[in-house]
């Protein structure tokens, strides 16, 4: 590939008062990005680290599990949080309550998530679909957001199908609720993670909203995928989902990238096993409980370990290993010499699911305002879920 097309210039991020320098977003992953994770992808590159979405409903009940999801290391330049909400007073008390007690610097809003048990009650995916309950919610969230300064963003899907879109909409409404970005993952809810992102779709929205920083988010599992979204898009940053999953190093890459740099990290099966290591590592601390640690990182080893030589056997004991002290008996197990595979360890990781006829409220399409019974359907929707 020319130099040239590895390279690219794109001048830094700005989102309200905040200059985010690499304009690379991590997205919010439920049982990913806490803050081992997180730790693991700022020591390789810059940008913005999103924490696990918490639901405002839990959140406002300050119960111990949200309350771990918003917390951060105290050297996260840049402490953002994700929320995820289907009632305006509840999403406005909880980003008022992070506000008040200092525990974000930055507040984005989920919109993307196209779970079934959330979609069928009107979250997620489904809910800009109602105009004014969206608009709601984008107001009464940025107008909270602003009484401490703090920038507020959302995320979201195309829409619900390729039939029911919502994005272009949305956007104009957050626009002039006013947000500090977009984000826009170009898939809708019932593509799930399947077939390919829609970057055209991210092209509109980009050309829609001159005004607001756009961000696109769908199939960059490279800096080179990343170069190729902002050339044919025109976003001014990107958001990175699976990509990075196994791969913290891929910020790096998106680092060098965006400083119109073409080196790329290439690890070999020691400094992979000894991400690993790390990582688990980091997870007790996170946890403070070495048994939970080691269950969570067990489903890191197939991202880690994809196209690298690894026996059968011992991927099955990397995949339900009980401790550190046995984790390190099976790292010591690999051939360390081994080098990068190559493309065999890039490409698409984690599940993408099967296109499907997304789940909602008996009469959710009729009309794009919503009744008396969908508002209190949507006191179900607020679940601890995640995903866009």
């Amino acid at each position: 590939m020319p130099a040239s097309d590895t390279k690219l210039d794109l001048p830094p991020l700005r989102l309200g008062n905040i200059t985010v320098d690499t304009p690379v977003v991590l997205a919010p992953m439920a049982g990913i990005t806490n803050t081992a994770f997180r730790r693991l992808c700022r020591e390789h590159g810059g940008g913005v680290f999103v924490s696990e979405m918490v639901t405002s409903r839990a959140l406002v009940e300050r119960t111990p599990e949200s309350m771990r999801l918003i917390s951060h290391d105290e050297d996260e330049k840049i402490r953002s949080v994700q929320l995820y909400g289907v009632d305006p007073e509840t999403v406005g008390r909880a980003v008022r309550m992070l506000v008040e007690e200092d525990h974000a610097d930055h507040i984005d809003l989920n919109f993307g998530c196209p779970v079934a048990k959330v979609t069928r009650r009107g979250g997620g995916a489904a809910l800009p679909w109602k105009l004014d309950l969206f608009t709601a919610i984008v107001q009464t969230a940025v107008r909270e957001a602003s009484k401490g300064g703090l920038p507020l963003t959302i995320k979201m899907r195309k829409g619900i199908d390729d039939d029911h879109l919502t994005y272009l909409e949305a956007g104009r409404i957050a626009r002039d609720a006013g947000v500090a970005a977009v984000a826009l993952h170009g898939r809708t809810a019932s593509q799930f993670y399947s077939g390919h992102a829609d970057w055209d779709a991210i092209a509109r929205l980009r050309e829609a909203l001159p005004d607001v920083p756009v961000l696109g988010n769908g199939d960059i599992w490279s800096a080179e995928d990343a170069i190729a979204m902002v050339r044919q898009t025109g976003v001014d940053g990107v958001v990175v989902g699976r990509g990075c999953q196994g791969r913290p190093w891929l910020f790096g890459d998106l680092m060098a990238a965006f400083e119109g740099s073409d080196k790329r990290h290439k690890p070999g099966l020691a400094e992979v096993s000894a991400a690993v290591y790390r990582h688990a590592e980091l997870l007790v601390d996170t946890f403070d409980d070495e048994n939970k640690a080691l269950r969570d990182i067990r489903k890191h080893m197939a991202w880690y370990f994809k196209g690298y030589v690894v026996g059968g056997e011992l991927r099955a004991q990397l995949a339900a290993v009980p401790t550190l002290e046995v984790l390190r008996g099976l790292l010591d197990q690999l051939d360390m010499d081994s080098p990068y595979p190559g493309a065999d360890a890039e490409g698409p990781r984690g599940r993408a699911g099967t296109p499907k006829r997304t789940a909602l409220p008996d009469g959710w399409l009729k009309d794009r305002t919503l009744s008396g019974l969908q508002q209190t359907d949507l006191a179900g929707a607020e679940l601890d879920v995640s995903g866009g």
